[in-house]
């Protein structure tokens, strides 16, 4: 089955939950004027087409096909981000919180069906990159261009690009965390492996294929220190920190935390301005390292224990000789 008819078939299973989605097939349609329109203006040898790139001014393509591309993956990842940010913090919070959550109607689900929406959420963002990097290579296709990878491009430093999402790296830990414990549905899919965590030299990756060889592989050594991630932070930018690194890296102390950032710094890794305001503890992938590398999680307790309430007596002392005018 092609993928535009299999990609069909999976968002009208999913019109009830009216997500957004990539109009695959209109998108097709415009790429399909685009090269028609183009042969009928430049009716030279296939050789010499195949030789050229999109014009320069292409109405088709300016005006039609990345704005609307742009937008539908804006939508696409805004509606998952919010979806996976709930799921996960109602799943996450304990005692009265959780009743809290429950009360006011954050969700009105059982323990079964938010472990079923976590695995969805994880099948939607999959299918939805797999859709949106074919869409970009028929239109390089079409062009004999690059200008749909540099498009991707573009997009990732917008921060529009499912696959950079920190919810995507924690629904993913999710899963493997409720399948350990022997209480995830299990439902079988066709369209992705299960996730996992895997080893390679010692380092830590989390892996998911889809069912056409698309494969992710998330990188879980901090850059900063080189070793497994700890308490680890996903910025804006996607990159994935230890949390004390990344408040290091930061000028800014664990007491006083990521949001105190000045936006002019940047993410060590990629370089790109305002990298820590919107950091997410990735708590799930805390869970699951802390499960999969205990000796090595005690070892970091230990040694960040000590460095945390350095950091914590200096931060009182320095308010304290404020508060005295000393």
């Amino acid at each position: 089955m092609k993928f535009c008819k299999k990609y069909q078939q999976y968002m009208q299973g999913q019109e009830k939950k009216k997500l957004p989605e990539v109009g695959f097939k209109k998108l097709k349609k415009i790429l399909k004027k685009c090269r028609r329109d183009h042969s009928h203006s430049h009716p030279q040898s296939q050789s010499h087409i195949a030789s050229q790139t999109c014009p320069n001014q292409c109405s088709v393509c300016d005006g039609t096909f990345f704005p609307s591309l742009l937008s539908e993956m804006s939508e696409i990842v805004g509606c998952f981000n919010q979806r996976a940010q709930k799921l996960l913090e109602l799943h996450l919070a304990s005692g009265f919180k959780k009743y809290l959550l429950w009360f006011k109607g954050k969700s009105n689900k059982n323990h079964t069906a938010l472990i079923q929406e976590g695995e969805d959420l994880v099948t939607y963002a999959l299918i939805n990159a797999t859709a949106i990097r074919k869409i970009l290579k028929k239109y390089d296709k079409v062009h004999y261009s690059k200008q749909g990878q540099l498009f991707k491009s573009q997009v990732q430093s917008m921060h529009k690009e499912i696959l950079q999402s920190p919810w995507l790296c924690e629904l993913m830990a999710f899963h493997i965390n409720l399948r350990e414990t022997k209480i995830s549905s299990r439902k079988e899919t066709a369209l992705f492996d299960e996730c996992s965590l895997t080893f390679k030299d010692g380092k830590p990756s989390l892996t998911c294929e889809l069912f056409d060889s698309v494969k992710i592989d998330i990188d879980l050594t901090c850059s900063i220190c080189l070793d497994t991630v700890f308490d680890p932070v996903s910025l804006t930018c996607g990159h994935i920190f230890c949390y004390i690194c990344a408040c290091s890296a930061a000028s800014v102390s664990i007491v006083d935390g990521l949001k105190t950032a000045d936006p002019k710094e940047k993410c060590p890794l990629c370089r790109e301005r305002a990298a820590y305001e919107g950091a997410v503890h990735l708590e799930e992938l805390n869970i699951l390292l802390g499960r999969s590398c205990q000796e090595y999680w005690e070892q970091r307790l230990q040694s960040e224990r000590v460095e945390r309430i350095k950091q914590i007596k200096e931060h009182w002392d320095s308010q304290c000789r404020a508060f005295m005018g000393v």
